[in-house]
């Protein structure tokens, strides 16, 4: 069997999970300078350009994900069927360069920065307990300060 038809194959029969995996799309060149990474996996809410295909040159963000196409619906980008009814228009991950990232998912960033994610919580845990300690020992000092004016 060529192995075109292999790969195809495998593309087309691949586990859920692996799917997700190649929703990824290239980064920007000011993003790929900045995070030293050329792909990520896209997220709702980022913004891409298209860069292939019928709606090039669009900017927009990424409203939908479909990971049974492979491929992500942009904001703004319809098209009409011949009623009048919109729908929207879903383009492949390979034709889109992403500009600037949703940096609300804390784990895609750590990762994107080069730093473990799962080492995160724990550092922000040791933080808080410093914090807090460090509150409680400014508490008792203030009542011990106001038992020695007395």
């Amino acid at each position: 069997m060529k192995p075109t038809k292999m790969r195809n194959k495998m593309i087309y029969r691949a586990t859920f999970q692996l799917k997700s995996k190649q929703l990824g799309s290239a980064l920007s060149k000011n993003l790929h300078k900045k995070y030293g990474k050329r792909s990520v996996r896209v997220i709702e809410g980022d913004n891409v350009t298209i860069v292939r295909g019928e709606f090039k040159g669009v900017e927009g963000k990424i409203s939908k994900i479909s990971i049974q196409k492979n491929s992500v619906a942009i904001e703004g980008i319809k098209k009409e069927k011949s009623k009048g009814e919109k729908f929207d228009v879903y383009i492949h991950t390979s034709n889109l360069i992403v500009t600037s990232l949703n940096t609300g998912e804390k784990w895609r960033m750590a990762r994107l920065e080069g730093k473990d994610p799962r080492k995160q919580p724990k550092e922000d845990s040791k933080e808080k307990l410093v914090k807090e300690t460090s509150k409680e020992t400014k508490e008792v000092d203030k009542i011990e300060k106001k038992e020695d004016e007395k």
